[in-house]
């Protein structure tokens, strides 16, 4: 196993494709399954995954009509609702439709709280969420913290 540190992960962020099989679910139901992910690793964050938007069963996601937030470094990201049978869950991922000219391999990508779903899956392992929600970094086995986000955290 490739041991990681969060400690050193790059800042500003670095974007790299990923190897390996991501997948989302939620109730039994894949929301996404892909092999062509991309993820940002960021200085004290665990990595954020972006799987594309090919990747996302049809019809389970809709952009949400009123929430925005804004990256130092990506710029501008919307966010996308989840919603199936008796299932609805409000800002679930997130995506940057027009990231700037570092990050515009993130456009068609979506990136989804672990915390918010009922299963986040880095090849054969199950994903932690990274405490707070406010970042949604995926934790894995092989990563090693401190992380932030956690509640004293944030001013790191």
């Amino acid at each position: 196993m490739n041991i990681e540190s969060v400690w050193d992960y790059p800042r500003p962020p670095r974007l790299e494709p990923v190897s390996g099989r991501l997948r989302v679910v939620h109730r039994g139901v894949v929301v996404a399954d892909t092999e062509r992910a991309l993820r940002i690793l960021e200085t004290s964050h665990p990595p954020v995954y972006y799987l594309p938007r090919e990747a996302l069963t049809p019809g389970l996601l809709s952009r949400s009509p009123s929430r925005q937030s804004f990256c130092e470094f990506k710029g501008v990201a919307g966010y996308w609702n989840l919603a199936f049978e008796d299932a609805r869950v409000r800002d679930v991922a997130w995506s940057y439709e027009q990231p700037v000219k570092a990050y515009a391999a993130l456009a068609g990508h979506l990136a989804f709280y672990a915390s918010k779903v009922d299963e986040c899956w880095v090849g054969d392992d199950r994903v932690q969420a990274q405490d707070g929600d406010f970042y949604g970094g995926w934790i894995t086995a092989n990563l090693r913290g401190p992380f932030k986000g956690a509640p004293g955290t944030l001013g790191w």
